[in-house]
């Protein structure tokens, strides 16, 4: 798998999504900076987020990967899984090597069994969440920005997304901690214009001395 931008990753939510569209949200947020897209649509069906994916992948230009669901995994670019999902090793085999496959954390003790799984198995960690969230109400205990150090450390090297309850106006205390990018849901999904709020967001997790690149253009299909 080529090298993956991990800056912004944009998680969908169907009903934070449901004013504008996934198609809208999605290609706004990436138009605005969003580097890495996951589907996450859990009372879909495997069909229903197979269609999803792959009208994504013909149209955006950075990876899209599918919350949970293997068998949807093999029509995006790879499947992003929770603790109690399929394991890493079963997906890696069933996906192959190209595949991108990223685990949820929420302790060092979760990131060191991760980090000492074959190499290979998994690609990055969602880290969280870190402050408290609604878009998952079973949700470990907030971390906090303080908390996030340690899951980095025990990594070992693979990277770190941080997730869960992350804003424009939080973001900058996760500067320094050793991340390779930050996690929104909501704050892209519902905004007015995603495409402004994820470039807003972007500049805030890189931070005042960090010049913001150009937004991206447009996709061939966005209905913006």
């Amino acid at each position: 798998m080529p090298e993956v931008d991990y800056s912004l990753y944009l998680v969908t939510d169907p009903a934070m999504c449901a004013a504008h569209g996934l198609r809208h949200v999605v290609h706004r947020a990436v138009s605005g900076g969003a580097s890495i897209v996951q589907v996450r649509a859990k009372n879909a069906s495997t069909a229903e987020l197979i269609a999803q994916v792959q009208m994504l992948r013909a149209t955006v230009g950075v990876p899209v990967l599918v919350n949970d669901d293997v068998d949807a995994a093999a029509h995006a670019h790879g499947v992003h899984l929770g603790p109690s999902d399929t394991d890493p090793l079963s997906a890696r085999q069933a996906l192959g090597p190209s595949a991108l496959i990223g685990l949820s954390v929420s302790s060092a003790d979760q990131a060191q069994a991760a980090a000492q799984l074959p190499a290979g198995t998994v690609d990055y960690l969602g880290v969280g969440p870190v402050w408290a969230t609604a878009t998952k109400p079973n949700a470990a205990a907030p971390l906090g920005p303080a908390g996030l150090p340690a899951i980095v450390r025990a990594a070992a090297g693979l990277p770190c997304v941080a997730i869960g309850g992350i804003d424009t106006a939080r973001v900058g205390q996760l500067r320094g901690l050793g991340l390779a990018g930050i996690c929104s849901v909501s704050e892209i999904c519902t905004a007015q214009d995603p495409g402004e709020r994820a470039q807003a967001l972007l500049r805030a997790w890189q931070g005042p001395h960090t010049p913001a690149g150009p937004a991206r253009p447009a996709s061939r299909t966005d209905p913006a």
